[in-house]
């Protein structure tokens, strides 16, 4: 089996450096799964794509807004965005443009030459081990500035922005379903699904409610380009497809794994550098 988890995360970075973004992401996918199918291409091909290939699309869903939080309005999305929704006339960012790229070859590799590939449309994929930086790895960094007393920046929409977050055990779970029952060119949007979600100010209580201590934050009102207003999973796709896959981490487990790993990767002394 192939796991392709390369990649330049960064949604705000990509701008930047647009050449790279698309060079790491789209070919170098790209390079993989022609090194594939020229060496090994009976062996399943798993990509880690996103949830940013459907742009801001979802932010074209009817909402409503919470006390908390924003959600859909729309039965239709009762359960999540599904693998259906499109991914076109919308925008994307640079960095969901490269996975968009990298996203559909990965698909065509397998509908063309008949590969066992599958790409998995991720949303917040967190764990203890995340390292948690401020453009990407929202659990984590939103953790960490919590432990640490440092102030996290909430970037529009009310701090009522939406996402769900999936434990790094399930989703290795998941790939480890697909490498025993293959298939053919998919796609799975991956993600802890609407029991598994949160806003920025839920995950600010969640967090507070385990150390003690009060979120430090401020607002600003521009959000980011492209960032979606709700988004989380519709999982009924892989269940359907994987029947003993679920999600074995509750959001409430997930927060306690992060909060207890950042209390002791904190502990451990700096290293010291030397020179001559």
């Amino acid at each position: 089996m192939i796991v392709h988890t390369a990649a330049q995360p960064s949604h705000d970075r990509a701008a930047a450096i647009p050449f790279a973004d698309f060079d790491t992401n789209a070919v170098g996918t790209l390079n993989l799964l022609e090194g594939a199918r020229q060496a090994c291409p009976e062996s399943p091909f798993v990509h880690m794509s996103t949830n940013k290939v459907y742009g801001d699309l979802p932010n074209t869903i009817a909402l409503k807004e919470l006390e908390t939080r924003w959600d859909y309005d729309d039965p239709s999305y009762a359960h999540g965005i599904p693998e259906t929704f499109s991914i076109d006339q919308s925008k994307h960012s640079i960095f969901g443009a490269s996975k968009v790229a990298a996203d559909v070859m990965v698909q065509e590799y397998g509908r063309y030459f008949g590969m066992p590939t599958c790409c998995l449309r991720g949303g917040c994929l967190t764990g203890p081990n995340h390292s948690g930086v401020e453009l990407h790895g929202f659990l984590s960094y939103l953790v960490r500035c919590n432990v640490e007393d440092r102030e996290y920046k909430v970037f529009g929409y009310k701090g009522k922005q939406v996402r769900d977050n999936i434990h790094s055990e399930d989703v290795a779970n998941l790939i480890q379903a697909f490498f025993d029952a293959p298939r053919i060119g998919e796609v799975y949007n991956v993600g802890g699904g609407k029991e598994n979600s949160c806003s920025i100010l839920e995950a600010f209580q969640m967090v507070e409610e385990l150390t003690g201590k009060a979120q430090r934050y401020t607002y600003i009102d521009q959000n980011r380009i492209g960032d979606h207003i709700c988004y989380y999973s519709d999982l009924r796709k892989i269940k359907s497809h994987f029947p003993s896959w679920g999600i074995t981490r509750p959001l409430k487990k997930v927060f306690e794994e992060i909060v207890e790993s950042w209390a002791d990767r904190l502990k451990q002394p700096s290293p010291v550098s030397t020179s001559k």
